[in-house]
């Protein structure tokens, strides 16, 4: 299958530079994955599709002010680093720019308090490093470290909670899981209300989120590993969520390419509490193991986001509902409105 076939012409206009005030108020597609029929409601509106019996699962990874801008100390020429997968202590896997002048030995200098020192290098700007610092890490990631926001951004984020989950957590992810920024503590109160559970897992967005594909047909792309969780109240909600007939609501592809990873691993048989590094790329053709439906931002063009979401509702649905929110100016990407796929 070619990649391109997941093309689409998106006026740059549409792509949504700054979050909107409430949370709540962004517009809502939802699109029938049966029969292709779509309506356009507001995101408060989700309650009317969710039912009682239902769980909804959220990915409550906690985004890190993970962009760091430096200098090499022997040269002062400036370098950029995207910290994106701690790999253990104080070593991380990071993206560094300029990728091609920075080479293992280097030492990049923040500040009189942190230093990072590059072990390995990789492909596309990937470097293994480490960090030299005096007081506590992540005090000084805090003070020094900017929001990760995509490149297609050009705004600047005023308040950083704006790129985080209202029930956002366990930290280390490079980029928020999106499609959660649209609730509120209030709304997750009111779903609750109406019968439907509320579970969480853990994905922590890497590299995968900031690579372009490169290959030209789907099924030599290969996904970069990211590290999941599921706890055991939320394997044991899904079993007993699946038992009485109800739907499993995926929040995000990122939860998505979670319970289908578990799904994968338990093949059939009651989950329990598991962890590990997954690289599952969802496309045209998986058969979904776990997620019945799923709330989702529209994603960009070519991307292996836009092919998961077309996994589960056909691409022709896909693509067809995207020309309508085209249409209808829908605001895209991150900070961009919602799709409900059921």
């Amino acid at each position: 299958m070619k990649v391109d076939v997941y093309d689409f012409e998106l006026p740059e206009r549409l792509i949504a530079q700054v979050p909107l005030q409430d949370r709540t108020a962004s517009r809502l597609l939802t699109l029938n994955k049966q029969s292709g029929e779509t309506r356009h409601e507001h995101f408060g509106d989700i309650l009317n599709y969710l039912h009682e019996g239902d769980t909804l699962i959220l990915n409550d990874t906690r985004v890190i002010p993970a962009r760091l801008f430096g200098t090499k100390k022997d040269t002062g020429a400036k370098a950029e680093i995207l910290l994106l997968t701690q790999l253990e202590g104080d070593r991380w896997e990071a993206l560094v720019k300029p990728g091609k002048k920075i080479k293992p030995g280097a030492v990049i200098h923040f500040s009189d308090e942190l230093e990072a020192v590059i072990e390995e290098e990789g492909d596309m700007g990937m470097r293994v490093l480490s960090f030299r610092y005096q007081g506590i890490f992540q005090e000084i990631l805090d003070r020094l470290g900017e929001m990760p926001l995509p490149p297609y951004i050009k705004e600047t984020l005023d308040d950083r909670e704006r790129y985080q989950t209202v029930y956002a957590k366990n930290e280390g992810s490079a980029a928020a899981p999106t499609a959660g920024l649209h609730f509120t503590t209030e709304l997750l109160d009111q779903i609750r209300a109406k019968g439907v559970s509320v579970g969480f897992v853990t994905l922590h967005v890497g590299l995968g989120t900031f690579r372009p594909m490169s290959v030209e047909t789907v099924e030599d792309h290969v996904m970069h590993e990211e590290y999941y969780s599921l706890p055991a109240e939320t394997a044991t909600l899904i079993n007993e969520t699946k038992a009485r007939g109800g739907r499993i609501v995926a929040v995000g592809t990122t939860s998505a390419r979670t319970l289908e990873t578990v799904a994968r691993d338990f093949a059939g048989q009651p989950l329990e509490a598991t962890s590990g590094w997954t690289q599952i790329f969802i496309y045209p053709g998986h058969t979904f193991g776990l997620v019945d439906a799923m709330i989702t931002n529209f994603h960009l063009p070519k991307s292996t986001l836009v092919m998961l979401v077309s996994a589960l509702a056909g691409r022709d649905h896909i693509m067809a509902a995207y020309h309508e929110a085209i249409e209808r100016e829908y605001r895209f990407f991150s900070f961009g409105d919602a799709m409900f796929i059921y």
